[in-house]
């Protein structure tokens, strides 16, 4: 394969975000779990450059500005989003993911959420070079509505010269390609964006940390052609925005949702010039340390690409003079003690002595840190949006932040917006954000008419009687209970692929990672029984009503929907997740229930009895005690008294 030198010069440059540790070797940018420290390389998803042949060959390598300002007024009116769940983790596993629904019927697939990269992708089941990831690979042949993007002249082909193709190389220099082809693409039962066709690829290979990743895929969110945001805009399915929202250090997961959504009146925005770099981009200008300025020329923010925002990145990378300023005025700040990293293979910046503090006290021992903006508004982040956890100190901390090499750009990754309402207004070329609680986000944005969570399609066999099956208009089937229907317990059973020996330390973890998922509280979710098979564990958990002694109706198929159509979004260090069976059950009758009329009965007769005894008592107490006289003594006779 050959390159320009322009796409080769970009390839060099853009190798070095994967960026370096502080003081020491470059961090390796591999994704997810590293087992011999129990704690996560960085992950550095972004930034990539396409090849001449790589895709659509009419989709510029820098997007012109009339692509992004196109007016869509008439074109794209609706006010429909999709709104989706965002699972995992920084700290476990490196990214965030949703869940995306391809074909009819729709096959599901966990993809990482990049607003790095453009094309969409999942494993293909002809592929012959894929890894092992969460889920079954796409099986075109099963798809009724697929249709593969036929060979012509705006697209690099296959061999055969039947079918366009991708290829795609990132920054880590891991690398996907495949076919492309076009499907229903489906945003799950809280979307009110009705199910659209869209191109993705069915990848054929993968290599480096792709192959290697728990996930299945990409979701590109960037610019470009083969972009979802771009296909669904082009269609008028949505508006010209999209807005992500990462949990926080100790929750992970969140929210996001494709299309428009009510901005809040206090959110900071920031310029985002799509001619300036192909990526999206703010206008940073500074930086303050517990309020005070770092002494930087605001141009040192503008080299290369700019201030980057890149959700497939982990941490922050800043430029060599930045991030120097920056350590020195956070050590400076800090009265802690400072201790080795997790991972002697890096100088990590680390501190203990916060105790078993929450994320919300850390200010008590970390300065919050100020993003200004060149229109003068500044973002403040909280020390959880630059620091991460010690994996063998409790109570220890290290900084998230690391020299970006001898590369002038500067990379924000997701750290910088763990609850953080992040959304990106393309029409309007802004990206604005919005301290919030990520985890609460619908809640409090107050979306009138948008829709709940529902249920889903359900294909266990194992259910109880009283679930009435229903036919929804999207075709799937869905379920709800009859109105009078009482749920009071929710049980199920999983299978890991994990030794029982390895998740036994674990099962805290484990026990708080299902209440999260299913959205109840830690004291509901009861584990009953463990059985270890092989280099498996089979798990029967048992979820209980909060205060009373059954679930409402929506509490009840809310988890039940949760359960079975996102599936519980697990750590890649629980290995493979697979439901066996789930059932619902009635509450169950106490012996006091059961045997109510009888105690009630048997109380009575013994109140009875002993009310009649009282009675008895008082009336002889009121006759006086009687006479006394010993056997055979005399009495006088009587006189008898005339008739």
């Amino acid at each position: 394969m050959t390159f320009s030198i322009t796409p080769l010069v970009a390839a060099l440059v853009l190798f070095t975000l994967a960026g370096e540790a502080a003081l020491g070797t470059p961090r390796s940018s591999a994704w997810g779990w590293n087992p011999t420290v129990g704690f996560p390389t960085p992950m550095v998803l972004p930034l990539f450059f396409s090849p001449p042949n790589s895709s659509l060959r009419s989709m510029p390598s820098s997007p012109p500005a009339h692509l992004h300002r196109r007016d869509l007024m008439e074109k794209s009116s609706s006010s429909l989003n999709a709104r989706m769940r965002l699972y995992d983790n920084l700290l476990t596993n490196g990214y965030y993911t949703t869940r995306l629904m391809i074909g009819t019927p729709p096959q599901e697939f966990s993809l990482i959420v990049d607003t790095g990269s453009t094309v969409t992708y999942v494993p293909c089941s002809s592929c012959e070079q894929c890894g092992n990831h969460q889920d079954p690979r796409f099986e075109p042949d099963m798809s009724s509505t697929y249709e593969p993007v036929k060979c012509s002249r705006s697209c690099t082909c296959d061999a055969e010269e039947k079918q366009c193709t991708y290829e795609r190389q990132y920054a880590e220099m891991s690398t996907s390609s495949g076919l492309l082809g076009e499907d229903m693409v489906s945003f799950g039962m809280e979307s009110a964006l009705q199910p659209q066709r869209a191109v993705f690829g069915c990848e054929t290979s993968e290599t480096g940390d792709l192959f290697n990743q728990h996930a299945d895929g990409i979701m590109g969110l960037g610019r470009g052609e083969l972009s979802i945001m771009d296909q669904l805009v082009d269609k008028g399915a949505i508006n010209d925005s999209f807005s992500l929202c990462y949990g926080g250090m100790d929750v992970g997961g969140g929210a996001m949702a494709l299309g428009g959504i009510p901005l809040p009146d206090d959110m900071v925005f920031s310029r985002s010039d799509p001619v300036r770099s192909p990526y999206y981009n703010i206008e940073l200008k500074g930086m303050r340390v517990s309020g005070k300025k770092l002494d930087l020329n605001p141009r040192v923010f503008d080299g290369k690409h700019g201030t980057v925002l890149d959700s497939g990145t982990t941490f922050a990378y800043l430029p060599k003079e930045v991030f120097i300023a920056f350590r020195n005025a956070i050590m400076k700040t800090i009265k802690l003690k400072q201790i080795p990293g997790p991972d002697p293979n890096y100088r990590d910046i680390c501190f203990s002595g916060a105790g078993s503090t929450d994320v919300s006290q850390l200010s008590k021992f970390f300065p919050n840190v100020d993003m200004v903006f060149d229109n003068g508004q500044e973002l403040q982040l909280s020390p959880e949006n630059y620091l991460f956890r010690h994996s063998k100190v409790h109570g220890a901390y290290c900084l998230g932040v690391f020299q970006n090499g001898n590369d002038p750009t500067t990379l924000l990754g997701g750290i910088v917006a763990r609850n953080i309402l992040v959304t990106y207004d393309r029409r309007n070329e802004r990206i604005g954000f919005w301290k919030t609680n990520c985890s609460e986000l619908w809640e409090r944005l107050q979306l009138n008419g948008a829709p709940s969570p529902a249920p889903s399609a359900f294909e266990n066999s194992h259910t109880s009687q009283g679930l009435s099956p229903a036919l929804s208009p999207n075709g799937p089937q869905s379920y709800s209970l009859p109105g009078d229907y009482r749920v009071g317990v929710i049980t199920f059973d999983i299978s890991l692929s994990v030794n029982y020996s390895d998740l036994e330390p674990h099962i805290k973890e484990f026990t708080r990672l299902i209440a999260h998922e299913l959205e109840v509280d830690i004291s509901q979710v009861h584990l009953m029984n463990f059985t270890s098979a092989g280099n498996s564990t089979f798990i029967q958990c048992a979820i209980f009503p909060s205060a009373s002694s059954i679930f409402s109706n929506k509490a009840a198929v809310g988890i039940i929907s949760r359960l079975t159509e996102h599936r519980l979004q697990l750590p890649a260090n629980f290995g493979n997740y697979h439901l066996v069976e789930w059932n619902i059950e009635p509450p169950k009758r106490s012996w006091w229930r059961a045997h109510l009329l009888g105690v009630v009965v048997v109380c009575i007769a013994v109140a009875t009895l002993f009310s009649f005894s009282i009675m008895m008592l008082w009336n002889l107490r009121r006759r006086g005690p009687a006479a006394y006289s010993h056997v055979g003594t005399a009495f006088p006779e009587q006189e008898l008294q005339p008739v």
